[in-house]
């Protein structure tokens, strides 16, 4: 299973990079497979890990092209995981703040971790080479912002809190996201 998930998001997202660099997409769903590895050895909550970004970040791939090729179960995960782009920024980091901290699974939450966990190292590693100039990649340019985003879903998956992946996190948003 995971091997295939692995095969379809390498062709979901060829040719794709990383927001603001040439680094390939295809290495965040890796290593939020890697990390969501470490939460649970369920292999589809592993390989909705991988999978996660193929409906939200390719228009190509829908949740039925999922569902045909992994099932219900992995088609869920991935559907909750995934943000109606329709939505303004602040409506879509709100609802995902909401949703995690009321009403997701612990598969959903695993898988969440996973991503913003990726996505903390991927952020602490490029401010590191580029500083502010990194804010402007993104929809959100306002850091202040996207703090209050990493910072809330420390609460949002507390559930979590013990786990390593869980306090790093908490270490990466507190050290990119100092108090002033």
């Amino acid at each position: 299973m995971i091997n295939k998930a692995i095969q379809f998001a390498v062709t979901a997202h060829a040719g794709q990079t990383r927001k603001g660099t040439t680094t390939p997409f295809i290495l965040h769903p890796m290593e939020v497979g890697v990390i969501v590895s470490t939460l649970t050895s369920d292999e589809e909550i592993i390989s909705a890990g991988i999978l996660h970004d193929t409906v939200e970040d390719c228009p190509h791939i829908s949740i039925e092209d999922i569902r045909r090729e992994f099932g219900d179960r992995i088609a869920h995960m991935v559907d909750c995981e995934s943000e109606d782009k329709s939505k303004t920024w602040l409506e879509r980091k709100a609802h995902t703040i909401e949703h995690l901290k009321e009403d997701a699974s612990m598969e959903v939450r695993y898988i969440a971790m996973g991503d913003k966990l990726a996505n903390i190292r991927s952020l602490v590693r490029d401010y590191e080479q580029v500083g502010e100039e990194l804010w402007k990649r993104f929809n959100m340019k306002d850091p202040k912002m996207q703090g209050w985003y990493y910072r809330s879903l420390i609460d949002s998956l507390s559930c979590l809190k013990g786990c390593a992946a869980y306090e790093e996190y908490v270490e990466l948003v507190n050290r990119l996201f100092k108090e002033e």
